[in-house]
């Protein structure tokens, strides 16, 4: 990888050098064109037959007032977002079709981005990256061939800003309740001798919502570039450190609904004799089980990019693009009644107890290599694309402080575990226009996946793994016009998916792979003035891992798989120009997700009454069958009302309806998060005084109407009961609230 990088850099010095003899201006259109290779091989475009929407930085200007990306696009189809602070800053997460953020595939300028172990995405590490992006695409399904983790319910592909033509400097600030403020600055150099140089920095605050539930974000983007005729040079540096209070334990239903006997009942079973008791009784909904002080979560991760493009004749193009990403992190915590043996196990005290602060590390390193090659001729276009990347991470924990009566060395490292995935994958892909009225797309890729991982787990279990997979994933569609206005479109895709970290070093059977077959028909019309969409989509999976109840050896939830499931809907979309002034957006999701059977599992812990002591601890196992997948609504309906009065002048509402969705697979009313119905108020108006080139001013009323509700949560079900008696399963639910009425407002100046 490190001769990679050299080879790029040499390149861009070579390039450079030929510049000072060809000093091309470039305009804007050229330079986006040209720009545009990046991510040609793998985006789709208005002929492909997927679902997808894009979104402009123009679209997200007004609402980028400090709030993470998943907000942003709460109002896509078919997306559900949550935010665990309750206001949207700090850790936020994004369901696509019911599926969460570990099988959404997102990439930067073509670069994965999810997590190679976990297979998630954290967008707390890359705070106000929003300001940084021209454009964002959204495919629905599994979408086209691209790079990274499998896209098991869709793909985001994200672009960083085009160079500007022209120089500049922005600044937004933005203040707002809980605490909130965002302040950035960019500037830029535009393109002078076919060079340019852009950055920015940012920093975000928040208290949140939740109690204690602060974030402290600070981010930056460097850019540097060579623009001539037929070559594209840029190397990008963007990063964020990020520390925010822990707010991951959730609220126990009880106190969501301030129900003073079943707050009552909850601490009886949790706390019997804990100080915990008032904090219960007396915080309402932005309870926060943790107090500790420093109870938090710190993180850092940077990226460089370097990315090469060039244009070898009129139909032939390619792209080389690497990536190195660098993260180092822990979350704090405290422990009380600890016992040394938990730690130590070889320890002489080891039966000593004492109070813990503990603090759990990631230290990873991330290397990608992408590329494609494109040839377009008339009515075909062809790409041979794919990438390699490899992951190193050290997983560790260490004791920061004790209160054991024997002593241990300060800082000592309790576990340590190392983890290697290498991930590569070529695709073919061919676009056809067969005549003026057909488009036919097929699209083979395969990928190759190997992890291992060895060493200790923080459960002090010893991890030993090493697999492989070997992936085919093809894909095939069809476009027809049927006059200008009005198209239909058919795909079918296979998507396979590898089991996550978890997956291979918690659980006692080793899980299969995933497999998913889509099927996507659509129809589409736009005119001048109205569109409308409609969608039919039929995802059936093949050894979907999901919760079933059943936990490993130290009593963590882990996934099995299920044989048969699915997901069916139809994902509806109108806009129409009512005049001038008005423009009315909606969209709509109708679905069914279903696991046709599983086993369920809620374990029995019988105990003796007169010590307390456990006696037994065994399975029961109940089968389901066609139950709802769990956090997978079966409506979801978004608008937007948009009202222009003025020039320059928006008045906007944003609805968002997410029905029932179930915490579990067993589609059990008590363990659900009712449906919420959302508004937003979103207000703006731009001016251009002489002094300057513009001044944007924006105010964003999230939840209007004052809901109370909640849009996350979990649960686990136990027996207790002593030896003879045949009591009810207990069931306990938590839940993550969202923020009532709260604003944003900012000011952006451009220069």
């Amino acid at each position: 990888m490190k001769n990679i990088f050299l080879f790029l850099t040499l390149l861009v010095l070579s390039v450079s050098a030929q510049a000072q003899q060809n000093q091309t201006v470039q305009d804007s259109t050229k330079t986006e064109k040209l720009d545009e290779v990046l991510l040609s091989a793998t985006r789709a475009k208005d002929k492909t037959p997927v679902a997808f929407t894009n979104i402009t930085k123009e679209e997200l200007e007004s609402i980028n007032l400090g709030q993470d990306l998943p907000i942003l696009l709460d109002q896509l189809p078919s997306v559900v977002t949550t935010s665990d602070a309750g206001a949207g800053v700090g850790y936020t997460g994004i369901r696509v079709r019911g599926s969460d953020a570990t099988r959404v595939n997102v990439t930067i300028n073509g670069i994965p981005y999810n997590d190679a172990e976990s297979q998630g995405t954290f967008w707390v590490n890359m705070p106000d990256f929003v300001s940084s992006v021209e454009d964002i695409q959204l495919q629905r399904g599994v979408g086209t061939s691209t790079n990274g983790s499998a896209a098991f319910g869709a793909s985001l592909n994200l672009k960083t800003l085009n160079p500007s033509t022209n120089g500049y400097a922005t600044t937004t600030n933005a203040v707002g309740s809980f605490g909130t403020r965002k302040h950035n600055i960019s500037i830029g150099s535009g393109i002078k001798n076919n060079f340019y140089a852009e950055g920015r920095l940012s920093n975000i605050q928040s208290d949140g919502y939740i109690d204690r539930a602060r974030a402290d974000l600070n981010s930056y983007y460097l850019e540097a570039g060579f623009l001539s005729k037929k070559t594209s040079l840029k190397a990008i540096v963007f990063g964020g450190k990020e520390e925010t209070y822990q707010s991951w334990y959730g609220t126990p239903e009880a106190v969501v609904n301030n129900d003073r006997a079943g707050i009552q009942a909850f601490i009886d079973r949790n706390f019997p004799s804990n100080t915990e008791t008032q904090n219960l009784l007396n915080s309402g909904r932005t309870y926060n089980f943790y107090t500790y002080d420093n109870e938090v979560d710190s993180y850092q991760q940077t990226h460089y990019q370097l990315h090469a493009s060039h244009q070898f004749s009129s139909h032939f193009s390619a792209n080389i693009s690497g990536n190195y990403t660098r993260g180092k992190g822990y979350f704090e915590q405290y422990k009380d009644d600890e016992n040394l043996g938990d730690y130590f196990p070889n320890s002489t005290n080891a039966s000593d107890e004492g109070d813990v602060i503990r603090r759990r590390w990631l230290d990873n390193d991330f290397y990608a290599l992408v590329y494609s090659l494109n040839y377009r001729k008339n009515d075909l276009s062809l790409y041979l694309g794919g990438g390699y990347n490899t992951y190193k991470g050290d997983h560790f924990g260490e004791v920061i402080w004790d209160s054991f009566p024997s002593e241990i060395p300060v800082r000592s490292n309790y576990y340590f575990s190392f983890g290697d995935k290498k991930d590569y994958n070529t695709y073919l892909k061919a676009e056809y226009n067969m005549s003026s009225n057909l488009f036919v797309l097929i699209d083979l890729q395969y990928r190759k996946v190997d992890y291992k991982s060895v060493g200790t787990s923080s459960d002090l279990l010893n991890i030993d793994v090493k697999e492989s997979y070997n992936f085919f994933n093809p894909k095939l569609g069809l476009t027809y016009k049927i006059d200008n206005y009005n198209s239909i479109y058919g795909s079918y895709a296979v998507a396979n998916r590898e089991p996550n970290r978890d997956d291979l070093t918690k659980n006692p059977i080793r899980p299969k792979s995933e497999k998913l077959h889509d099927f996507e028909f659509g129809y589409k019309l736009k005119t001048p003035t109205f569109y409308t969409t409609a969608n039919l989509y039929y995802m059936n999976y093949d050894n979907q891992l999901v919760l079933t109840g059943e936990l490993d050896d130290v009593g963590d939830a882990i996934r099995q798989n299920v044989d048969k499931s699915y997901r069916a809907g139809i994902e509806l979309q109108a806009g129409y120009k009512v005049s001038k002034q008005f423009r009315i957006d909606a969209n709509a999701t109708f679905s069914q997700n279903k696991i046709k059977a599983f086993n369920y599992i809620i374990y029995d812990t019988q105990y003796d009454s007169s010590t307390f002591n456990t006696v037994s601890y065994e399975p029961v196992v109940t089968q389901f069958e066609d139950t709802d997948i769990s956090f997978s609504p079966n409506v979801i309906f978004g608008s937007t009302l948009t009202f222009s009065p003025i020039k320059n002048g928006n008045i906007v509402l944003l609805s968002k309806y997410v029905g029932k969705q179930y915490l579990d697979n067993t589609s059990n009313d008590s363990k659900s998060i009712d449906a919420y119905f959302v508004n937003n108020l979103n207000l703006s108006y731009k001016f251009k005084p002489k002094w300057i080139k513009e001044i944007a001013v924006n105010l964003l009323v999230n939840n209007l109407f004052n809901s109370e509700y909640v849009s996350n949560g979990y649960t686990y079900s136990y027996y207790y009961r002593a030896e003879g008696s045949f009591d009810a399963p207990i069931t306990e639910n938590f839940y993550y609230p969202q923020a009532t009425t709260n604003f944003l407002v900012g000011a952006t100046l451009k220069f």
